[in-house]
């Protein structure tokens, strides 16, 4: 339990969140593991994946994200990982210090691995010696909801805290001796690399998700032990949950789906240090919506003053708003131009005249509406249940793009000439459609206007280059320059890294799925 007495020590202080874009100073994150290597294709609707992933090739892409995080982050630990490498007598083969399982791995108190965690919550003794209860709840929570028997409780309960927290992850129980097969005990949950998904940081408190789809509550249930017995052992006040009404099990099932309370992270930015955007998607339902609304102006801890609602289509392209644009810097977004009022207007102003059966099939392809909503609540006035907060309509930003602008003048303090919008893939078909596919707009950003990409989606890439003027570079690239001391984290600016793609990018999410900041600094500093 050492680790987590450490981070528990160093919370207060520790978990932050004001901006999309304030230097990323601690994060959560989620090794590709073992169960990603369980996926076959008839369980590919029940587990989210589109296709068959090679594990090997996935976890040495993902070990570039989590060294780029490491130099931004927590540095010092680059040394002790060149260290173990060279000890790897064959150099294609994964190093165990970026296996959270391993005694040899990193152990960034910067860098949270959601698996390592889990390890130190589920040892089988307290610090003093006394048996952990605390084990016990989740092996019974986990069981419960999986429909395990007496049988497989007594197992578990045998297991070390290491070898539990993989079991609760992969599903499996690995052979052992070489003799016995391995046991599959419940199915694997091959999403929880996408940590962003689990929550979000508002301030200084958590939101924890409710997931939307059955192969994701696992997950929901070790994030939120994450967070009570871990992140926020000290201060369990600070993690806010939202469920459904307590008549909603009375409800009959049709009522219950309409009623039904689900959140994911990725609907939800911490845009500034007064102002929260959520999408209404196919994962984070209006009902989720209405209660998140009066459960954060009711809190006036949380400094939330103004909800902007982003309405998307229910569809798995667009499953998340983090799907269709991220933030830069300040004064610069990436948006998808399926979305984009401005790209909508431009086509209605050029082919107003066509026939729609004249028109070429890329032309009568229909541009996506979006619904914004704004809700407003000072921090000094008084919380009313029955009050509507929503903002009057006029004063609301039309459109996506409107939105943002508002978002950079107001918020940022930015002048009107300043703000540049891009495009993924510059809106060319058919690259738009493949390169959002593979995430072109979802990109975490580690410091303001240094951002992380994917290497494949190269039409974005060249926007980057051209439209704004940003620095492209390949992650394998900048570590050697790191090195060198040709250029340093804390001198570069403009710049997009490049992550090896090939592997990670069919897992559908990108760098920004794949992370749960836990403390950035001040966007202003």
């Amino acid at each position: 339990m050492k680790q987590s007495k450490s981070i528990e020590k160093n919370n207060l202080k520790n978990i932050c969140v004001k901006s999309e874009i304030g230097k990323l100073k601690r994060v959560l994150i989620h090794s590709p593991d073992g169960g990603i290597g369980k996926i076959i294709p008839s369980k590919f609707s029940d587990w989210l994946y589109d296709d068959i992933i090679h594990l090997g090739k996935m976890q040495k892409e993902y070990d570039e994200f989590v060294r780029v995080l490491l130099y931004f982050l927590d540095p010092e630990k680059i040394t002790y990982i060149k260290e173990q490498e060279e000890k790897l007598k064959n150099p294609i083969q994964r190093a165990n210090c970026f296996k959270p399982d391993k005694k040899e791995y990193f152990n960034s108190n910067m860098i949270l691995d959601a698996q390592k965690i889990l390890s130190d919550i589920l040892e089988k003794e307290t610090p003093d010696g006394k048996l952990n209860t605390v084990r016990l709840k989740l092996i019974s929570a986990i069981c419960a909801i999986e429909g395990c028997n007496y049988e497989i409780e007594k197992k578990l309960e045998k297991l070390s805290g290491t070898a539990l927290s993989k079991v609760f992850i992969t599903g499996v129980i690995p052979k052992r001796n070489g003799v016995k097969p391995d046991e599959f005990i419940f199915p694997p949950i091959p999403n929880f690399i996408f940590t962003r998904d689990l929550g979000v940081v508002i301030n200084d408190h958590l939101l924890l998700s409710k997931t939307a789809k059955l192969a994701r509550k696992r997950e929901t249930i070790l994030t939120k032990f994450i967070a009570l017995y871990s992140l926020f052992r000290s201060n369990p006040e600070k993690i806010i949950e939202i469920t459904e009404d307590s008549n909603y099990f009375l409800l009959e099932e049709n009522e219950q789906k309409e009623k039904i309370i689900t959140i994911e992270g990725g609907d939800i930015m911490m845009i500034s240090s007064k102002h929260l955007i959520v999408g209404c998607s196919e994962r984070t339902s209006s009902n989720a919506i209405n209660s998140i609304i009066h459960k954060i102006f009711s809190n006036k801890n949380l400094g939330i003053e103004i909800i902007s609602i982003i309405k998307v289509p229910k569809k798995r392209s667009s499953m998340h708003i983090d799907t269709i644009f991220t933030q830069i810097d300040r004064k610069t977004w990436i948006v998808y131009g399926y979305f984009s009022e401005k790209i909508k207007k431009e086509n209605e102003q050029k082919y107003k005249s066509y026939l729609p059966s004249l028109m070429h099939e890329k032309e009568r392809i229909e541009l996506e509406d979006l619904e914004i909503l704004q809700f407003y609540k000072r921090l000094d006035e008084e919380y009313k249940k029955n009050k509507d907060f929503q903002r009057v309509k006029n004063k609301t930003p039309q459109g996506l793009e409107k939105l943002l602008i508002n978002i950079s003048t107001v918020d940022f303090n930015c002048r009107l000439s300043e703000i540049k919008i891009i495009y993924c893939a510059n809106h060319e078909f058919p690259h738009y459609q493949r390169e959002q596919w593979t995430d072109a707009c979802n990109l975490l950003a580690v410091k303001e206007g240094v951002v992380i990409g994917y290497d494949r989606n190269e039409i974005t890439t060249k926007v980057f280059k051209e439209n704004l003027g940003f620095h492209v570079i390949k992650a394998k690239c900048l570590f050697e320059k790191f090195d060198k001391g040709e250029l340093s984290p804390d001198n570069l600016e403009k710049t997009l890294i490049l992550l090896s793609s090939s592997e990670l990018s069919r897992a559908r999410g990108g760098s920004h799925c794949m992370s749960l900041p836990i403390l950035r600094e001040d966007w202003k500093k």
